[in-house]
């Protein structure tokens, strides 16, 4: 294997090794925010591929962020004063990334500096903070600069009681006057379904403000509530009071209706049964019910 294997402290330009020690290996590479990267086990430094591997558990930080996995592999390049910076950062086993007050789980992940984007993928796919937890199927992004997480693929939301899934879900952060941070808002967009203690929304797309608890859901909507089922263009969930309204176009879609267009909304109420309205045994059945 080409390269060194450094044991400590570890910079650049140049590598130095000294006698191993138990503590852990620090990697430090500059750029606008310096990446700090320690190992347990070390670094590999191939300086072909300008690549340092850490194995055995390790972790890099930039910031208020923190990516851990058991493997973790950091590219780096040179800069216009002939320094170093990492770029990008590729982890595998066990990756952990967390932010601010949020922690997002999978089995591998990569880390675009310049962007300022980590996408996670592989099983047990979880972006958990203090209040919800979102869960997905083929991958989490975090984009640091938009504040924004990304959930693809049979995409959950779960806070409390209720829960919204779609195809994809888009959460905002925004930040606390504490310093922390907090989701505020989710957009839905394919097959969107919000379920509440009392009833199951359906539509297209979806909005939904945390703060409020309140979803809005477009495109061929249904609300069903036991056996009842409601039809129509737009919805508004409230997930606080369990009311829902069914609305004949979106809010802010201009109110009035297309020419020749339905906008109509329909719904279907399938009664009870009442066993005391039913002809007894051996009652002529010509004979006129009330």
């Amino acid at each position: 294997m080409a390269g060194l294997l450094v044991t400590v402290a570890w910079s650049l330009p140049g590598a130095v090794m000294h006698p191993a020690v138990a503590e852990p290996a620090s990697l430090q590479l500059g750029g606008d925010k310096p990446i700090d990267v320690v190992s347990e086990g070390g670094f590999e430094f191939h300086e072909k591929e300008k690549v340092a591997i850490a194995r055995g558990g390790a972790s890099a930080t930039q910031g208020d962020m923190t990516l851990k996995a058991e493997t973790l592999a950091a590219y780096f390049r040179e800069t216009a004063n002939g320094g170093n910076e990492i770029y990008r950062l590729a982890a595998d086993g066990n990756v952990e990334i967390r932010g601010k007050e949020q922690t997002a789980y999978g089995a591998r992940g990569v880390y675009d500096v310049d962007r300022g984007v980590a996408v996670l993928t592989g099983g047990d796919l979880r972006l958990v903070t203090e209040t919800d937890v979102v869960t997905a199927k083929d991958s989490l992004e975090f984009w640091r600069q938009q504040n924004l997480a990304v959930a693809r693929g049979d995409a959950v939301a779960v806070r409390d009681d209720n829960r919204i899934r779609a195809d994809r879900l888009v959460g905002l952060l925004e930040d606390k006057a504490d310093g922390g941070q907090e989701m505020t808002r989710i957009d839905a967009d394919g097959n969107v379904v919000v379920t509440t203690p009392s009833e199951v929304a359906r539509g297209d797309r979806g909005t939904y403000d945390i703060n409020k608890k309140l979803a809005i859901l477009t495109g061929n909507v249904k609300i069903t509530r036991g056996q009842n089922q409601l039809n129509g263009k737009a919805a508004e969930v409230n997930l606080d009071t369990g009311i829902s309204r069914l609305l004949s176009t979106a809010p802010g879609g201009g109110g009035a209706a297309k020419p020749g267009g339905d906008d109509r909304v329909r719904g279907l109420f399938i009664p009870q049964s009442n066993t005391q309205n039913q002809p007894a045994q051996g009652t002529s059945q010509g004979a006129k019910q009330p």
